[in-house]
C-alpha cells in the first residue's frame, strides 16, 4: 500500500482546506465520490470471479485484481506482484464511462482536468502547449486516449473550464518531453512530479497541445450543471456534458 506523507499538520477546519494541504490542490466538491478505484489483493482468484471483475471493468467500473507471490532465494525472500488487467486499460475504461443516468453518443469532445497547484501550472501549459497529470497512474494513465487532432476542453477543478484546443501528440513521459530542444524539466519551474522522473508509475507525463483559446484561472467558466469529472481525461457520454460544450462554444470559440 501506498502512503502518502503529510506536508504539514491537517487544521481540522475543513475539508477543502485539508484536502487542498494534503494534496497540493483544491477539492471539486461537485465532482468528489464520482471516481472510485477498486483492487482486490491477494494469491489466487478462481475462475468466477476473474469473470466477475473482467465484466464489470468491461462495463467501466475501475475495478482489478493484484496478485502476490513470494519466493525463497538464498537467505532472502522475494515479493512479486501480477495484475489481472493492464491497470491502464482499467483507467481507460473508468474514464470512458458516464455517470450514472441518462446516456447519449459521445459528441467527440474530450474533457481534461488540469490539477493547477505547486506540482502543475496553467500558466505554464498556456505557455509552452501541454497538459499533464502524474503522481500516480490514476493521474496519467487517461492521457493515453488521446491521439493527434482530438480537441479537449478543459477545467481546472474548483474554478472552471479555462481552455479549448487539438492535441498535437500522444503521451510522453517527464523526462522524454521537450519544450523545443531542451528538455520539458529544464525549463518548468513547477515541480510536474520531478522526483519520480525516472519511476514509470508516478512520473508526470504530457501532451502537447495547441491551443484555440485560453483563460487566466481567475477567469474560468463555471456555470450551475457545467459537467465536471475527477478522471484526467475522459469521454462523456451524458446530455449534461454536450450542454457544457455548446456553452463554452459560446464563450470560447
Amino acid at each position: 500500500m501506498r502512503t502518502i506523507r503529510r506536508r504539514t499538520a491537517l487544521t481540522g477546519e475543513s475539508l477543502s482546506a485539508d484536502f487542498r494541504e494534503w494534496f497540493g490542490q483544491p477539492l471539486d466538491e461537485e465532482t468528489i465520490n464520482q471516481t472510485h478505484q477498486v483492487v482486490i489483493v491477494a494469491a489466487t482468484l478462481d475462475a468466477s470471479s476473474e469473470r466477475i471483475v473482467n465484466y464489470l471493468n468491461d462495463r467501466g467500473l475501475a475495478i482489478n485484481a493484484l496478485f502476490f507471490e513470494v519466493f525463497d532465494h538464498a537467505e532472502s525472500q522475494l515479493l512479486s506482484r501480477a495484475w489481472l488487467i493492464d491497470p491502464g486499460e482499467v483507467q481507460v475504461h473508468a474514464a470512458s464511462s458516464a455517470k450514472r443516468g441518462e446516456k447519449e453518443p459521445w459528441n467527440g469532445e474530450y474533457y481534461v482536468s488540469f490539477g493547477e497547484s505547486p506540482s502543475r501550472s496553467w500558466k505554464e501549459a498556456v505557455q509552452y502547449g501541454f497538459i499533464s497529470g502524474g503522481g500516480g497512474t490514476w493521474y496519467s494513465n487517461s492521457l493515453r486516449m488521446l491521439s493527434e487532432g482530438d480537441r479537449i476542453w478543459a477545467k481546472i477543478p474548483g474554478k472552471g473550464f479555462v481552455g479549448v484546443g487539438r492535441v498535437v501528440g500522444s503521451r510522453v513521459a517527464a523526462k522524454d518531453f521537450l519544450i523545443g530542444d531542451p528538455p520539458a524539466l529544464e525549463v518548468l519551474q513547477a515541480g510536474y512530479h520531478r522526483e519520480f522522473e525516472d519511476d514509470p508509475e508516478k512520473s508526470e507525463y504530457f501532451v502537447q497541445v495547441d491551443w484555440e483559446k485560453t483563460l487566466p484561472e481567475d477567469q474560468a467558466i463555471q456555470e450551475v450543471g457545467m459537467f465536471g469529472n475527477q478522471n484526467t481525461v475522459c469521454k462523456p457520454v451524458t446530455p449534461g456534458w454536450r450542454a457544457t460544450v455548446e456553452k463554452l462554444k459560446i464563450s470560447l470559440l
